[in-house]
């Protein structure tokens, strides 16, 4: 396997980077101006993340909180064996839809038969880490790179299609238009190698206002 060799970022290492972006960018400055330093938002390694991520697909974050809320009350611990022990009806009771009950399966099936390994995880590079993750029916794209940047706290990887940062950025940025897909991970080439940060700003600047 290739090693990472990037640091992986920490509060300390956060903060550095994010003045190293304002400085460079005045936009990205006001949102420190106006907001201060981004949370890190840390998640644990592991099934559970990876389930809820599953859950944040194209809905609001309190939506997917409730749903993984009342899979925990049901579940009490959450592991692929309790998952997989729920048949559909009480899957749909707290609020996965048909396919994201599909999905989870796929991957608490994955996990437990090792075929997904998330504890070498930590020790590959980001685009094996993509590869390994979107094996899984259901982990996309953008699943794996809340993955990368969340939990393995990479430094330079950016969500591509998440909606927050799209309007963040046409916000921040005053464009015409919410820019598309392409035309945001355009924008975010500016802020390499440090794009994780940058996301994690222009989130901030989204959830404050």
């Amino acid at each position: 396997w290739p090693r990472q060799v990037t640091m992986n970022l920490t509060n300390d290492l956060l903060i550095a980077a994010a003045d190293t972006l304002a400085a460079q960018d005045p936009d990205l400055a006001g949102i420190i101006a106006r907001f201060g330093y981004p949370p890190l938002w840390p998640r644990e390694a592991g099934f559970p993340t990876l389930l809820k991520v599953i859950l944040e697909q194209q809905v609001s974050l309190a939506s997917a909180q409730a749903t993984y809320d009342r899979l925990l009350v049901v579940v009490g611990e959450l592991t692929p064996e309790s998952l997989l022990a729920l048949d559909d009806e009480t899957l749909r009771g707290v609020g996965f839809s048909r396919q994201k009950a599909r999905y989870g399966r796929l991957l608490a099936e994955a996990v437990q038969s090792g075929s997904l390994d998330i504890d070498v995880l930590p020790g590959l590079d980001d685009e094996s880490v993509r590869v390994e993750l979107q094996k899984i029916t259901g982990i996309g794209p953008w699943t794996a790179e809340v993955y990368l940047l969340m939990v393995l706290l990479r430094p330079d990887v950016w969500p591509r299609g998440d909606i927050a940062l799209a309007t963040a950025a046409w916000q921040v940025k005053g464009l015409p238009a919410r820019p598309s897909q392409s035309e945001l991970h355009d924008l975010a080439e500016q802020w390499r190698p440090w794009r994780a940060v940058a996301a994690r700003l222009l989130w901030h600047h989204y959830l404050s206002t």
